[in-house]
């Protein structure tokens, strides 16, 4: 963003703002395809895979990380400020890379046993990476970069994805739009895990459990009509299913979703049911859980 004086009439200067274009990369956000998925159950009804790891960052992160940093460029917080905020990888990518386009810095606190290939991903793209204790897991995260906020506030601008408008605003301006769209308005059941819940409750990062961790402000249990557990063996089931069978290799949490869809469409006495499932990111982010991928549990 730059200010500049124009002679106005009567030779007055005025101050005119001209606003920066976005990076290029910042427009190929958004407008992933769906994809079909082979019959999950004997009713042949259809189900699709939103597939979010086609964004540039490869992940449903891109959209919020996006709108999050919009917000703090429109606030003239950046890019004179840096951007902090908490993450358990995901979101951290995305403000890496799409922040380097753009050149605002990243910083991002995250969870000690992230994955290697988050890290790599964020050292790549140059962020100030602050790890926490893994034991305390995203919540740690939060609570260093609001530490941090508090401390220093003329060097940061805490986006603060779990409390901020701006990331459920990406999903009802971008996905549910989509997912409209592409679907000819045909869509009856939309089936996401939660981590910031902005995906669903208007997001993706894992699924978390609400009733210990400190809660997003952007949550709203009103919103879900149906709440499906799922076991972590289940979940890794159908991610080896799913590569295997139909060349989708897809992460942990879609392999959730996909069982709480086969689940939604077993108990569905609905032949007109269409049901689009949220896949956050790819499996690629998961190769060295090498036990994991070949079905034999947690590496020691």
């Amino acid at each position: 963003m730059r200010t500049a004086a124009v002679r106005g009439g009567m030779g007055r200067y005025e101050a005119v703002r001209s606003v920066k274009a976005e990076p290029a990369l910042w427009g190929l956000v958004g407008n992933t395809p769906l994809i079909p998925l082979p019959p999950l159950t004997a009713s042949d009804r259809p189900v699709f895979l939103k597939a979010e790891w086609l964004n540039p960052g490869g992940s449903v992160k891109d959209r919020p990380a996006l709108f999050l940093l919009r917000d703090g460029v429109a606030r003239g917080e950046l890019p004179g400020k840096r951007l902090l905020d908490a993450t358990s990888g995901n979101t951290g990518v995305a403000y890496a890379m799409l922040g380097a386009a753009a050149g605002i810095g990243v910083t991002v606190c995250v969870p000690r046993n992230a994955s290697p290939e988050r890290k790599a991903l964020l050292d790549v793209y140059g962020a100030d990476v602050v790890f926490t204790d893994p034991l305390e897991s995203t919540d740690g995260a939060i609570r260093r970069a609001r530490e941090l906020a508090a401390a220093h506030p003329e060097r940061y601008w805490y986006a603060d994805q779990y409390n901020n408008a701006a990331n459920p605003r990406a999903h009802v301006l971008t996905t549910a739009e989509e997912v409209w769209r592409q679907t000819g308005g045909r869509v009856t059941h939309l089936v996401a895990g939660l981590g910031t819940t902005g995906t669903l409750f208007h997001g993706l990062e894992g699924l978390k459990h609400l009733e210990t961790a400190i809660v997003p402000g952007i949550y709203d249990p009103a919103i879900a009509t149906r709440t499906e557990f799922v076991a972590t063996e289940d979940a890794e089931g159908t991610v080896r299913r799913l590569a295997r069978d139909a060349g989708l290799f897809v992460g942990w949490s879609t392999g959730a979703a996909v069982v709480a869809a086969e689940r939604v469409l077993t108990a569905l006495d609905r032949p007109t049911a269409l049901v689009v499932v949220i896949a956050p990111d790819s499996g690629m982010r998961y190769l060295s859980e090498q036990q994991r991928l070949a079905g034999g549990g947690d590496a020691p």
